[in-house]
């Protein structure tokens, strides 16, 4: 599959469809027949999210009364018994006609029991979705009481479909893997959609099936099979991964548990209503690694080249219209659009008008979840004028970018802990300004923590916001019982600035996107036994075995040189530095990057940075940033985007924020940065 850098979402419009939207939303929250520890709390909010996404936000027409909830803990909403899913399945079936739409989604508990049928499974196991009515396992039928299995939801699926309805189905559940919440607070913040199967008195140890498979396939949780309508699924982790719900958005007072996944999901679609699903799965992928929530990798499946809910092609929101009044203005978007209080927005007399020709500026001074309000304020020597024209549009412009990274300290207690607290003086002088060290109940984009039933219970482990400790293997960690305080300080503010670079690479890459239509971007793998070079999709996250190479084609098409750069970010945080070079209009690269080791596995992302190329700049060579080597002095010619990488990998201004852009720069197509995610595995 070519890809071009496409985040410009701007794609051929389709012609409207005439047809009917429908949504059915479940949110399984308190489990009856379970302890409350393994109660959930953010289902119910997910539904409400999504049903208000819906019938106020989407690109596509969903009436309030097309819009079915079950949930416990939603007003007016029906509990999600196994009976009541069966039945609002029946009756949307009964509805639905050719050339309709179907969004479904599913939060709630996901786990894991025997097959029915283990020859329709890889591992043996099916994969359940939990209603609130659940009971136990039980032998003597092979099967979870009141359980929703991925069978019967594929046959559920497939009778929409089969009525010509198209379907999207999103599941923020999971169904393996374990985590240990690692991290304690008196909120009880965070909490893992994941039963273990063992909770309902399954033994799946006794039921795995060994086969011989091809590691790089990848199963999906729920299929579909054929049917007339199209289907598209998006899963939170894949099946040997746990997801977690969290409150949410971060720094908002009286923020709520929600899914992390439904509400990355949603942070995208609002941000980006008229993109392919293939492109809003690679924007939630980004933002999975820019904002440091989980450690799994969401699951995409489907025509992922048509654009979400089945509407019309389109550019990236940034802009609405205002409603002006003697309070000041009110836009209808808000957190989930990417706003924040203080916020700075320009005011555009018309949409189409240019950044320059802004009237004025308006300050956020209230943002909620759909909505903001603010008020003008002076910038850059301008003043809003008193009498403004009709339908004025607040467009938000290119944000500076914080390159500073909050860890959490590990809570006091422990001897591990003491150490640290100890030496924090000296790990503050060591670490740098770029890293802020808060209290263990505060939020921060990484945590330290003590895990006393771990392989090394004197280690400091650094874990994601979340504060779960998922794969010890691949998690970072630093002894301290062989340390005084001085290596202490020192190992770990070297540990953390090496992730810190990685960090910030991720952040960037998130903040410039991958819009540059004029370069051509195609990345390529091989096998020792099938030499032929075959197209790596950029969603699904592909997966590679040690051995397996990794190509690039990349195609200048425009009427202006550009340089190239390839970085790679290894599970372990390296960052390596594959290739420099400058594409003249015509050029062509085509190059063999690297193969897979079996030294670190896991996740590991690749990022093609492209950035325009002056007459009278040197190649953009960024191999400085490869971690461990010399930040080069290179004052003489660096372009503002230059300067911003440099910043990045930690450069030698103090300041957190950094511009993306400098208003000095000539016109012109902008940097981009095409970001592929990687996830390696051993083989057979």
């Amino acid at each position: 599959m070519k890809t071009l850098f496409t985040l410009a979402m701007c794609l051929a419009a389709a012609p409207a469809l005439a047809r009917e939207n429908y949504a059915l939303l479940i949110g399984a929250n308190q489990y009856p027949s379970l302890e409350e520890r393994w109660w959930l709390k953010g289902p119910a909010n997910d539904v409400q999210l999504v049903a208000t996404y819906l019938t106020t936000e989407a690109p596509v027409p969903f009436p309030k009364d097309h819009v079915a909830v079950l949930s416990d803990g939603v007003t007016g909403a029906a509990a999600p018994t196994l009976q009541a899913i069966r039945g609002a399945f029946a009756e949307l079936t009964a509805e639905v006609k050719p050339g309709d739409f179907v969004y479904l989604h599913f939060s709630g508990h996901g786990t894991q029991a025997p097959a029915l049928d283990p020859a329709t499974e890889l591992d043996g196991l099916d994969e359940l979705f939990l209603p609130v009515d659940i009971g136990p396992w039980s032998d003597a039928v092979g099967e979870v009481q009141n359980a929703l299995v991925d069978d019967e939801i594929g046959r559920l699926i497939d009778g929409l479909r089969a009525k010509g309805a198209n379907v999207w189905a999103v599941f923020d559940s999971c169904h393996s893997g374990t985590a240990t919440r690692a991290v304690e607070s008196a909120e009880d913040d965070v909490r893992v959609r994941q039963l273990p199967p063992e909770a309902l008195g399954i033994d799946v140890d006794a039921a795995e099936v060994s086969r011989s498979v091809d590691p790089r396939a990848t199963e999906a949780p729920f299929d579909a099979g054929e049917g007339e309508g199209s289907f598209v699924a998006f899963f939170a982790a894949q099946t040997n991964e746990v997801t977690p719900e969290k409150n949410l958005p971060k720094g908002k007072p009286g923020r709520k548990p929600q899914g992390v996944f439904t509400w990355t999901l949603m942070e995208v679609l609002a941000e980006y209503p008229n993109a392919t699903y293939g492109q809003v799965a690679q924007e939630v992928l980004r933002r999975y690694a820019v904002k440091n929530l989980a450690k799994s990798t969401p699951l995409f499946e489907g025509d992922l080249d048509q654009v979400v809910f089945g509407g019309e092609g389109g550019a990236r929101v940034s802009q609405w219209s205002a409603e002006v009044t003697e309070a000041g203005f009110t836009i209808p978007a808000g957190e989930l659009h990417g706003l924040a209080v203080g916020d700075v927005l320009a005011v555009m007399g018309s949409a189409a008008a240019a950044d320059n020709e802004a009237l004025g500026y308006v300050e956020l001074t209230s943002v909620e979840t759909f909505s903001a309000t603010g008020q003008a304020v002076e910038k850059d020597g301008k003043v809003l004028p008193a009498e403004l024209p009709k339908g004025v549009t607040l467009r938000k412009l290119d944000a500076a970018l914080d390159f500073t990274l909050t860890v959490a300290l590990p809570a006091a207690g422990s001897g591990p802990a003491e150490a640290l607290l100890a030496a924090l003086g000296e790990l503050q002088e060591a670490a740098g300004p770029r890293l802020s060290f808060v209290a263990a109940d505060q939020e921060a984009d990484l945590r330290l923590a003590v895990l006393p039933e771990s392989p090394r219970p004197d280690a400091i482990w650094v874990l994601p916001s979340t504060g779960l400790a998922e794969d010890l293997g691949a998690t970072p960690s630093v002894s301290t019982g062989d340390k005084d305080g001085a290596e202490l300080a020192s190992v770990l503010a070297d540990t953390l600035t090496t992730m810190a670079r990685a960090q910030n690479l991720l952040k960037l890459a998130g903040a410039v996107g991958a819009s540059n239509p004029e370069v051509e971007v195609e990345l390529l793998t091989r096998t020792p036994e099938d030499r032929t070079l075959r197209p790596l999709p950029f969603a699904p996250v592909p997966t590679l075995v040690p051995d397996d190479e990794v190509h690039v084609l990349a195609r200048n098409n425009g009427a202006e040189p550009v340089d190239v750069n390839v970085l790679y970010i290894g599970a372990d945080w390296s960052i390596s530095h594959w290739f420099s070079g400058r594409l003249q209009p015509g050029d062509e690269l085509k190059k063999g990057l690297f193969k897979i080791s079996a030294d670190v596995l896991g996740q590991e992302r690749m990022l093609v940075v492209v950035t325009p190329a002056k007459p009278q700049r040197p190649v953009e060579d960024l191999s400085y940033l490869a971690q461990g080597a010399l930040d080069v002095s290179r004052a003489v010619g660096r372009s503002a985007f230059g300067e911003t990488l440099a910043e990045a990998g930690f450069g030698e201004t103090t300041r957190g924020a950094v511009a993306l852009s400098d208003d000095a720069d000539e016109a012109g197509p902008g940097p981009a940065i095409l970001t592929l995610e990687l996830r390696t595995v051993a083989g057979d």
